[in-house]
């Protein structure tokens, strides 16, 4: 198969039938890459936890890139002409968000969709739906969509992990069109969701990672019990 594209942590290869072969390997990043290092079985993890919830939303026809899973620590997926916005969905404050507006971490919001430009040399920036449409990146009735999604599947994913004694804080999804229909890509893992513990509040998350807090796996593996249970 040829490499496509090899990102932070995964690698798209061109698979023989059209679709495309994503590879979780065992890198972790934080700080826009600034912050790396390898730990082994991280790729295998990721790959049992986004299979799960990517077969969750496909039950509930949501349209998504996801296919099957191909290997210990890739899936198959459909090849989907990424729109270059990333998307967030917070129902608890954290992050950049109370960073950027002085909001104490664990405030409960009311669920609010942002879209960052996917750019790592201008640091991912918040853009608004107006000037991404400006911009050209999608029209306003497709950026319209894209939020309807984006809340469909916070919904779908909030009360699956509020069963298993899980928050979802906040989780980041990306977009793309396949044959004109705009279907949910990249991932969903403790990568790209914060998951609080419902009753400590502990990171099960990258945030580990990122604060220095221990071993992020001992997270990813508890994720991955509960959903599984």
């Amino acid at each position: 198969m040829e490499l496509i594209r090899r990102g932070k942590v995964k690698s798209v290869y061109d698979n023989a039938d059209g679709s495309v072969i994503i590879q979780f390997r065992d890198d972790i990043t934080a700080g826009n890459g600034a912050k790396h290092d390898i730990i082994e079985g991280k790729g295998i993890l990721l790959n049992e936890i986004n299979e799960i919830f990517f077969n969750l939303l496909n039950s509930h026809g949501v349209a998504t890139h996801y296919v099957k899973k191909f290997s210990a620590n890739a899936f198959k997926a459909k090849k989907v002409q990424i729109i270059p916005l990333e998307v967030v969905v917070r129902n608890y404050a954290a992050g950049s968000f109370c960073k950027r507006y002085g909001i104490e971490k664990g405030k409960k919001l009311e669920p609010i969709v942002e879209f960052f430009l996917k750019d790592d040399a201008l640091e991912d920036p918040l853009i608004c739906k107006n000037v991404a449409a400006l911009l050209g990146y999608a029209t306003f009735a497709q950026l319209d969509r894209i939020e309807q999604i984006a809340l469909n599947v916070n919904q779908i994913l909030f009360d699956v992990t509020r069963n298993h004694g899980i928050l979802l804080a906040d989780f980041k999804i990306e977009v793309g069109f396949c044959d004109n229909t705009i279907l949910v890509a990249d991932e969903i893992s403790p990568d790209t969701c914060r998951f609080w513990d419902a009753e400590t509040g502990a990171s099960l998350d990258k945030d580990i990672y990122r604060h220095s807090e221990g071993d992020p796996l001992i997270g990813y593996r508890e994720v991955l019990r509960r959903i599984s249970s």
